[in-house]
């Protein structure tokens, strides 16, 4: 991640949030890789002739992010997370708003990628979405953590601290969110 201490930049997230202008100023740089990093992420799950490319998704996220003015970021790993959370949903409303398909144009994502799982199955990230979706309702942390680890490339520590639960927890429920999503990828595939 960033060079500045997590510390430092968590301060700076939480200065922003009571209004600090300067404190945006000082964070913008110092975020912005990472940014880039957490879209490339993501636009590698996507067709490579996908009309947004790594620095609009970046750019598109850093505008709603820095619009919202009045969030209030935990921490640095809080301010991350959200920004992959924001990323994947600015990719899904892109893709249902060029009424891509099931399929029709899509990247497709190996259920062992999101599983790690050793099965060569494939599955779109429309599908994807809609299973992550279909989590979030039944258990929102456990959607959360694979947004964080998959989408986001946050580390289980960096999961942990983002969701103030122990590493441990975040290890036990990112297996078994694995395990529910290859197995509704997989009924959904045989439809």
């Amino acid at each position: 991640m960033s060079s500045m201490p997590a510390k430092e930049v968590t301060q700076l997230l939480r200065d922003w949030s009571r209004g600090d202008k300067t404190a945006l100023d000082r964070l913008t740089p110092i975020v912005y890789e990472e940014l880039r990093r957490i879209a490339r992420i993501h636009m590698t799950r996507e067709d490579a002739n996908h009309t947004l490319q790594s620095t609009a998704l970046v750019n598109e996220a850093y505008l709603r992010l820095f619009d919202c003015a009045r969030m209030q970021w935990r921490d640095r790993a809080h301010f991350f997370a959200m920004s992959s959370q924001l990323m994947r949903r600015i990719l899904i409303d892109h893709a249902r708003r060029r009424n891509i398909k099931r399929g029709g144009g899509l990247k497709r994502v190996t259920l062992a990628a999101v599983a790690g799982i050793g099965v060569e199955h494939e599955t779109d990230l429309i599908a994807l979405d809609d299973a992550l979706n279909a989590l979030a309702e039944i258990d929102k942390r456990k959607s959360d953590i694979v947004e964080m680890r998959f989408f986001g490339g946050l580390s289980v520590e960096e999961t942990a601290e983002a969701l103030g639960i122990s590493p441990i927890t975040v290890i036990r429920d990112w297996n078994t969110a694995k395990a529910w999503l290859y197995r509704e990828l997989s009924r959904g595939s045989e439809k």
